[in-house]
């Protein structure tokens, strides 16, 4: 059974697909190719798994095939030209179409090439870890890391499409589907407490992978994601609740050294921040606290950063962050599951308390 869902963006408006078989389905791709000249982007990991179903499901069109290495530590401008010089080589013009293949590392990076290339040509998200799927593969984002900060260099530039195979959380390791549950876990937190309470209830299934939970999961997950970036595409309101966790996250991925730490695991410890400063600040009851605490170790992530991290360098990393506006740090903190806002009011004594300082 397929589900699709539409992200709303007038023209620019896009489904997803969430299903099993989906990879090797001509009907899901055909619709979304801008002619007939077709990269598709991939790595190391994917590439020997899934590169030839999606290259027959394409049969009949130009298919030039690219695959990087994989990790997050590649996921860099050096890295980002080698697409460049495909797509420049192969002589691909303003109407070809770029497919990403693979996780959150693949989907940025080709997403920035496809935003960039002619300055913009088309592409499609095929994403095959539980992170791409329920986050990155939506909503337009795209980019490559600096050393002095994760995501910093990036454009908007959303999808014709997304293709969500299930089938592909199969072969994913234990990890990365933990790293996954974290983006999941956030959207119960920031706007679905219901979805929270489902999640409080499903874990074990979730981890087990089991085929339904899994995809109710998914769903439910673009779909929060969905309602968001339709009433917010750019980023200049409510789209930055998205964020829960990940100016803490992102300050531990780069001081810890790309790649070193999942941004899933990241992510998870910096909600888990964000969920202690917002009780510092009498927002969140102890008791939710508990709850997020607990759900997030129960994923199978950890719930603290690296100690070698002291709170004055995570303060530093955090300083450079998308979120900053007129040199004021801003948070995505906690008035209760399902409550979240983005706020500069707050103790900068209690913000070194929860960074362990």
């Amino acid at each position: 059974m397929t589900t699709t869902l539409n992200v709303p963006l007038g023209a620019r408006s896009y489904p997803i697909f969430i299903g099993t078989g989906l990879l090797v389905d001509p009907a899901c791709y055909r619709p979304y190719v801008a002619g007939r000249q077709v990269m598709i982007v991939t790595n190391e990991t994917v590439a020997p798994l899934y590169l030839g179903a999606v290259a027959g499901a394409l049969d009949g069109l130009r298919v030039e095939t690219l695959v990087l290495p994989d990790g997050e530590v590649y996921k860099t401008q050096a890295v980002l030209e080698r697409i460049y010089e495909a797509l420049l080589g192969a002589r691909f013009s303003r109407d070809c179409t770029l497919v990403a293949l693979g996780g959150g590392v693949i989907g940025d990076m080709a997403g920035f090439a496809a935003a960039c290339y002619q300055r913009g040509v088309a592409f499609i998200q095929v994403p095959t870890t539980l992170l791409a799927q329920v986050d990155s593969s939506v909503g337009g984002k795209t980019g490559i890391n600096h050393p002095l900060g994760k995501n910093m260099i990036g454009a908007f530039h959303q999808p014709r499409a997304v293709i969500a195979d299930t089938a592909t959380l199969n072969t994913l390791p234990d990890r990365e589907l933990c790293a996954g549950l974290a983006e999941v876990i956030k959207y119960g937190l920031i706007r679905d407490p219901a979805f929270f309470d489902w999640l409080d209830a499903h874990l074990d299934a979730l981890r087990a992978r089991d085929p339904a939970a899994l995809a109710e999961a998914i769903r439910r997950s673009c779909e929060n994601k969905s309602e968001v970036v339709a009433a917010d595409e750019l980023e200049s309101g409510e789209r930055a609740l998205l964020n829960l966790g990940h100016t803490f996250g992102h300050a531990i991925e780069t001081g810890a050294g790309y790649g070193n730490w999942l941004h899933g695991e990241a992510v998870g410890v910096g909600m888990c921040m964000a969920a202690d400063l917002s009780a510092r600040l009498g927002w969140l009851d102890p008791a939710d606290l508990r709850r997020t605490r607990d759900l997030i170790a129960r994923a199978g992530l950890p719930t603290a950063a690296p100690p070698e991290l002291s709170a004055g360098r995570l303060l530093d990393l955090m300083a450079v962050d998308k979120k900053v506006l007129d040199g004021r740090l801003r948070l995505v903190l906690l008035r209760g599951i399902g409550a979240a806002v983005v706020t500069d009011q707050f103790d900068p004594a209690h913000l070194r308390a929860t960074l362990g300082g």
